[in-house]
């Protein structure tokens, strides 16, 4: 026979287990809720995770910032639902009203804002290594080092670098190495180059993709008119074909290096060196700057025409000669809407003006 107070007292015991269960119930649905219920930031933010920083740390950052309401709660439904989350380290773009649920899932997905560093068509490799210098959000493997160095590290050791690699804008996570950077803008250029030559034109005076490359690299120097590249190449085509010298400024430029003084003197044209195409036939030993692809597929698929020559007219574009009379005539008129122009620009300045 059960003594009364002894039955009571189980009842009780009872009825505390169920109040236990129903409130640890309770609390789990309430920390879900919580987990994916809008957070309180009224504006979008920025936070940026240091190395070595934990979970925790990261989670009271955000209550700090206004972005969480309950950063304890949000650790402990991590736990009870085995989540522990690897924060890589870069910044983050928290969205307004963001849910814990969604900023755990950003550091989850490892959305880091991506840094960019952009390198503009007709640009040297020099100028692509000095942007990668610049960029604090780099990691400097190659600083200091020669391009010979260079081409090394990313294991085409011989090579000039020259027009090898595709000047575009690339976005990387920070931390992301200088090589590693280098090392896709390299596949890039061989890879739409490889896709070029593939649809080159058959009658083309030269036999290699590198030929075209060096090609390509003068075709972007010489104009950043997209219609005109592949007249200009089809000119320097006509020109190799006949056995004329290219007779083109940039490539002296190139070859004059830090001795070039923002002007082309006689001096210039008649000094030998590799680049010079006045004093030399064919085209140089390398590219003279990095080209874009519109330059890449001129360079294989230039324009038919009859056309031996080309000069600035000044005004942008060319104007473009099949007979030599007809080239220094438009000649003279470039140099004297030049004069023209020097004249107008001294007077303004003597005036006091832009």
């Amino acid at each position: 026979m059960v003594e009364p107070g002894r039955h009571r007292g189980r009842g009780g015991v009872l009825i505390l287990l169920v109040l236990v269960v129903v409130a640890a119930a309770a609390g789990y649905a309430l920390l879900g809720r919580n987990f994916h219920a809008p957070g309180p930031a009224t504006t979008a933010m920025r936070l940026k995770v240091s190395p070595g920083e934990s979970t925790r740390a990261v989670l009271m950052r955000l209550a700090g910032l206004g972005a969480l309401a309950h950063p304890r709660q949000v650790e402990l439904y991590l736990r009870l639902h085995h989540r522990n989350p690897r924060i890589e380290i870069g910044t983050y773009e928290v969205p307004a009203h963001a849910s814990p649920g969604d900023i755990v899932l950003m550091f989850e997905q490892g959305r880091v804002m991506l840094d960019q560093i952009t390198v503009v068509e007709g640009a040297r490799f020099a100028d692509f290594r000095h942007e990668l210098d610049a960029q604090a959000e780099v990691a400097h493997t190659l600083r200091g080092k020669s391009d010979a160095e260079v081409m090394s590290a990313l294991g085409h050791a011989g090579e000039d670098p020259e027009g090898r690699f595709f000047p575009d804008t690339y976005r990387f996570a920070p931390g992301t190495s200088d090589l590693t950077l280098l090392s896709m803008a390299y596949e890039r250029m061989a890879a739409l180059l490889a896709k070029v030559w593939a649809e080159r034109r058959a009658d083309l005076p030269f036999d290699t993709p590198y030929q075209a490359l060096i090609l390509a690299s003068i075709v972007e120097k010489e104009t950043g008119v997209a219609d005109e590249r592949a007249r200009i190449a089809g000119v320097f085509v006509n020109r190799l074909n006949r056995g004329m010298r290219l007779q083109s400024d940039p490539t002296v430029i190139y070859g004059l290096g830090s001795q070039y003084d923002g002007t082309i003197h006689t001096r210039d044209l008649t000094a030998d060196t590799p680049y010079n195409s006045y004093t030399r036939a064919g085209l140089p030993p390398t590219p003279i700057s990095l080209p874009g692809l519109e330059s890449l597929l001129a360079a294989v698929q230039p324009e038919h025409t009859d056309e031996l020559y080309f000069v600035a007219t000044g005004q942008g574009g060319h104007h473009f000669s099949k007979t030599l009379t007809e080239h220094d005539a438009e000649l003279h008129v470039y140099l004297a809407r030049l004069r023209e122009q020097q004249q107008a620009a001294a007077r303004r300045q003597a005036a006091g003006g832009p």
